[in-house]
């Protein structure tokens, strides 16, 4: 069975996000499609979380996003944020189309910039 999993790296640092929280939403299938809470954790120490966002019968093929709340990490890390961040959550909108594979979406971070991709 599939799997959707994620881990965080803080590129300014040189170091997996610890403690950084994440929201995974379902995009469609709920009252007239808004987005539909699924689950919220929270990286270990080693930027991922210790069990896979979904797997088996709960990943279905869909639309989902992953909201990151960056800026709360990057001030609990020591960035001296303003008052209002660059980036305060960072959003992935993606779909599965085969929930038989494993999709890992990283995440990429620094204080005022990010990236993504579809991982191993």
């Amino acid at each position: 069975m599939g799997r959707l999993t994620t881990h965080v790296l803080d590129t300014a640092r040189g170091c997996p996000a610890s403690g950084l929280i994440i929201d995974l939403f379902r995009l469609d299938g709920g009252a007239a499609d808004k987005p539909v809470l699924i689950k919220t954790t929270k990286t270990n120490y080693d930027g991922r979380c210790d069990a896979p966002l979904l797997d088996g019968e709960a990943l279905q093929k869909g639309r989902y996003q992953l909201l990151f709340r960056v800026a709360a990490y990057l001030r609990r890390a020591g960035d001296d944020l303003p008052e209002i961040p660059f980036l305060d959550d960072v959003v992935i909108n993606f779909g599965i189309d085969n929930p038989t594979q494993h999709y890992h979406v990283p995440l990429l971070l620094s204080a005022y910039g990010y990236s993504t991709y579809r991982g191993s």
